[in-house]
Formats: structure tokens, C-alpha cells, sequence
């Protein structure tokens, strides 16, 4: 969710090392991680490096499920499944979210097989996956929020004692607004249809990456669960505070601790999550090309949107530690978000997969007065939009890889 930090940092020096009144944790041992899961719902994540032959069941039955029409064939005849990730960005975000509205005006959207999101891309992604008929609810998000709506700053003994500099109780209250009852109803309804939709967050005491399969909470009908687990998603670490979810391991409770994903990778695809895939519908006795399945002959065409720029933008700091701080973890954030998609490009071209990359246009900058600037995110939104609805040039190489793949 991050862009702007905009808060002052030196503040961070003293909670490091001050004592502090932490709240008393109970997080998992470190013996018991690989054990640890939601109470009762053993396949609705997978924590990268630790297998979960659940999930991965449910995305072998999901190809399963699939029907003669339902994704398109190329000319070898192999069945391309439409895939799209989207990445974090903050208020950057409404640029994608113009993207989709007028990608769906255009008439070209497809019905995506799997859609990923991280950070503020967790947000867009439940509208992503239900299509056009949540276009309008997307717009009136991206382009009415503004600072107050996703965050209240603490006062400075309350950041100094706690564990952030503000509070998210603002998103969490947006994030109730719109995450509805209806909402997950339909998201389960696809999930069963064999569509996927995957958040990801940062488990901090772990260092690893967590995919969560929001259509199989749906399906559970946790509310609650899936708007924490979108909130960790979009919860930059200090600024926000972290999420916890209660998980259980050898009969007892813990806490993990969950932050924005992007504090891992800005963006994913579903090949972490594939590993051993067909080893796991072997040992459920399942023989895929009986069932018409065959892995030589599915492609991926994925869509990254990546909610950011690729140009170096100018912005004058000054010479206090707040100032440089927040310029510099800009910095490396948006250089992150720039190494991901050449490693996934990488990743695509090897497998032969469609590699399609979007992202804010360089020379379109709106001056912002806020992190989240109603303002300049409808302008956003509005550029995505145009850009899109007259047919998107969508990029087949990362910039700066184009001479050297022809």
C-alpha cells in the first residue's frame, strides 16, 4: 500500500531502543511453524517453502472443473488460461483500477482463470475477479478516498509505545464498506466454478511470503478473516500496525503477525503455489490426461498490472533524516516493483507463457497534496481509464528488454 511515508522516522531510533509497552505475543514457536495453520481451514494458504498439499488439491480439482468453452484454445491447441496480477502501488492503485473499467468498456477483458493481488493490488483484486458488474464500486473507492479514509496518525507517545506511527482503523472501516456479505457469496460461487483468487501478505516472524485463497474463505463464509487478511495485505510495517490471525499448532493458539505483502515481492504468480503439483494429483489417485488434462498443453497469457512507475521520478529531499528516509524507502520500493517484473518476465519466457505488462506512464505525474489525494487518484483513474477503453498497448518485454528480444 505504501508510496509516501511522509512521517518521521527518527521516531523509530527511540522505539528501537526503548522498552516500550508491547502488547504480550504468543507467536509460534519455531518448531511448530510448519505446522501452524487457521483453525479448521487447512486449505486456504500456503506459506512459501512449506508445501500444502490442501491448496494444492484445490487448484488440481479447480483445472478439473473446468468446461469445453470455458478458456480459450491457441492454434497448438493449448488451453490458455488468462491470468492477472496485480501489484501494490498505494494511491498509485487507482491508475489500475481506471485500467480495468475501461479494459472492461473496451469489450477485451477476460474472464481470468486466477487473479493475484498485493497491498493496494489486494484491494483492487476481489473487483478484478467479479468483473465488470464491480467497476463502479472500484471507481467510488479509487477515486473518492482520501488520507483520512485509510489511515489516523498517533499521537507521539503513542507511537513511541505502540507499534506503529498510525492507525488503520480508517481502512478497516472502508474495507467493511465494501467487502459485503454479497460480496463473498459470488466470490464463493466462482471459487466453486473452479476460478481462483490469491492475496498475499508478509508473515514478519517468519521472513516468508503467504498466499491466502480468499475464494476458499469465501466458501467458509469468514468475513472477518478475509477483510484481515486484505487489511494485513495493504498494513506497510510501522507505519501500520501489523495484523494478527490467530493459527493453531499441536492444540494450542499462537499469533503471527502479518504486514503488506509488498514488504516481500510487489507483485506474484500462482508457480510458487504449483510446485509438486502433479505429484499432489498423483497421490489423489487422479490421472489428469484421462481426464483430458494434459500440463504440456496449458499455457498462461498473465496480465501484470503494475500500479507504479518505471521512469525515475524528481522530487527534491531535504536535508533531515524524516526527509531522506522517506525518499529513500521510496526509492527501494519502486525498484522492487521494477525487479519484479523482469523476474517474472524471466519466468514466462522460459515456460513459454504470454508475458503482458502494464504500467502508469511516465510523463503522467498529478501533484499530490496528500498520500491519498482524491484529486490526483481520479486523475489517475481517469488516465487508466483512457488509456484502456481506445485498446491498451500492453507491453511484451519489461522497458529496456525490447532490442534485445528481437
Amino acid at each position: 500500500m505504501r508510496k509516501h511515508l511522509c512521517l518521521p522516522f527518527f521516531v523509530s531510533i527511540l522505539i528501537f531502543t526503548s522498552t516500550g509497552c508491547a502488547t504480550i505475543r504468543h507467536p509460534v514457536p519455531q518448531d511448530l511453524i510448519q505446522k501452524a495453520q487457521v483453525a479448521g481451514m487447512p486449505e486456504i494458504r500456503i506459506v512459501f517453502g512449506i508445501p500444502n498439499p490442501e491448496l494444492q488439491r484445490s487448484l488440481v480439482e479447480s483445472i478439473i472443473n473446468d468446461k469445453p468453452g470455458d478458456y480459450p484454445v491457441d492454434d497448438k491447441g493449448d488451453r490458455v488460461y488468462p491470468m492477472l496480477a496485480i501489484s501494490g502501488g498505494a494511491a498509485n492503485g487507482a491508475y489500475g483500477a481506471g485500467l480495468l473499467k475501461g479494459w472492461s468498456d473496451e469489450g477485451s477483458r477476460p474472464r481470468f482463470k486466477v487473479v493475484t493481488g498485493v497491498s493496494t493490488g489486494a484491494i483492487i483484486a476481489p473487483f478484478a475477479f467479479l468483473g465488470k458488474d464491480y467497476d463502479a464500486t472500484m471507481e467510488n473507492l479509487y477515486t473518492t478516498m482520501s488520507t483520512k479514509d485509510v489511515m489516523r496518525p498517533k499521537g507521539p507517545l503513542q507511537a513511541l509505545f505502540g507499534d506503529s506511527f498510525a492507525s488503520s482503523k480508517p481502512l478497516a472501516r472502508e474495507l467493511a464498506k465494501y467487502i459485503t456479505d454479497d460480496m463473498l457469496v459470488k466470490i464463493a460461487e466462482e471459487h466453486q466454478k473452479g476460478r481462483r483468487l490469491f492475496v498475499g501478505t508478509a508473515l514478519l516472524d517468519y521472513q516468508r511470503f503467504v498466499v491466502w485463497d480468499m475464494g476458499a474463505i469465501a466458501v467458509r463464509g469468514d468475513k472477518k478473516l478475509f477483510r484481515e487478511v486484505i487489511l494485513a495485505s495493504a498494513s506497510i510495517p510501522m507505519i501500520f500496525p501489523p495484523v494478527y490471525i490467530h493459527v493453531e499448532a499441536d492444540g494450542k493458539t499462537y499469533d503471527e503477525m502479518h504486514v503488506d505483502g509488498g514488504t516481500i515481492t510487489q507483485v506474484f504468480t500462482i508457480y510458487k503455489i504449483l510446485e509438486n503439483a502433479e505429484d499432489r494429483a498423483r497421490a489423489m489417485n487422479i490421472d489428469v490426461k484421462k481426464l483430458g488434462i494434459d500440463p504440456d498443453k496449458m499455457k498462461g497469457k498473465y496480465y501484470i498490472i503494475r500500479n507504479g512507475y518505471f521512469d525515475p521520478g524528481y522530487k527534491v529531499a531535504q536535508d533531515t533524516l524524516a526527509s531522506i528516509a522517506d525518499r529513500a524507502f521510496d526509492t527501494m520500493i519502486n525498484y522492487q516493483g521494477i525487479g519484479d517484473t523482469y523476474r517474472i518476465y524471466a519466468f514466462m519466457k522460459k515456460r513459454g507463457n504470454d508475458y503482458n505488462l502494464a504500467f502508469v506512464p511516465g510523463d503522467f505525474r498529478p501533484s499530490a497534496k496528500e498520500d491519498f489525494d482524491p484529486q490526483a487518484m481520479k486523475a489517475l483513474f481517469d488516465r487508466g481509464y483512457q488509456d484502456a477503453v481506445k485498446g491498451y498497448d500492453w507491453k511484451k518485454t519489461p522497458p529496456g528488454l525490447e532490442l534485445k528480444d528481437k
